[in-house]
């Protein structure tokens, strides 16, 4: 297996760690903040809505390291690892997304999802600092 070309984005938010992480883990809050139009738990399993179809989403167990990776499985044979990280900053916290350039993606692609993911980021600091 090659390396993956990846890029590291981040954001300072004016929300405590705790209150961040208990937003960001929780599935249910994703198309709050996130491309996905909508999420639902189906049994045992997160189901989320996107343009492309339904994805399946699996996050890391709740820990005290403000690690909330997960994972998206677009289709049976493809899971796409989101590690993601909530750490301290000051009184409020740093949100630290990598994105992985996948395989069958080219460079225009990967920099438009980059584009997305730092939407969703700024998205996201806007609706924590509201909550705050």
């Amino acid at each position: 297996m090659t390396l993956m070309n990846s890029k590291t984005l981040s954001i300072s938010i004016d929300c405590s760690v705790n209150k961040a992480y208990d937003f960001i883990s929780n599935p249910e809050n994703l198309p709050q903040w996130s491309f996905f139009e909508s999420v639902k738990r189906v049994n045992d399993q997160w189901i989320a809505e996107t343009s492309d179809g339904p994805m399946n989403i699996r996050f890391v167990d709740r820990n005290e390291f403000g690690i909330v990776d997960h994972f998206v499985t677009p289709s049976p044979d493809e899971s796409i690892n989101v590690p993601m990280r909530i750490i301290p900053n000051g009184t409020g916290c740093e949100v630290i997304f990598t994105a992985f350039q996948q395989p069958m993606m080219s460079e225009g692609q990967f920099n438009q999802d980059l584009d997305q993911v730092q939407q969703d980021l700024e998205t996201l600091k806007q609706l924590l600092e509201q909550m705050t």
